[in-house]
């Protein structure tokens, strides 16, 4: 019976080992570009942000008073009735062409 080969039975978790910091090198090389660009974009965007701010406090300060004015005349308007009686106008029958007073059927003529 022959002795199995003891070296390459430890050598083969490092070979793992290798191949996988070969492959989390390649991934961050390819991967580091869009990596940056979307750090870069969210710096970028919380600048905007942090100038912008004060601008959209008033544009938002603004709209909320518009809505706030515009519910109460609403408001008032909706509970406002008229004082006394209202004329609320009886439909009339429509009067067909020929006919001279209200109790006359005129004849179809076709």
């Amino acid at each position: 019976m022959v002795a199995p080969d003891r070296s390459t039975k430890t050598r083969r978790p490092w070979q793992l080992a290798r191949a996988g910091a070969v492959a989390v090198g390649a991934c961050a090389v390819c991967c580091a570009g869009p990596v940056l660009a979307v750090l870069g974009g969210l710096s970028i965007a919380s600048l905007a942000g942090a100038v912008w701010i004060p601008a959209l406090v008033v544009v938002a300060v603004v709209g909320l008073l518009g809505v706030v004015l515009l519910v109460r005349k609403r408001r008032r308007a909706t509970c406002a009735t008229p004082a006394g009686p209202v004329d609320v106008g009886m439909p009339t029958r429509p009067t067909r062409a020929g006919a001279t007073t209200a109790g006359d059927t005129p004849v179809d003529t076709f």
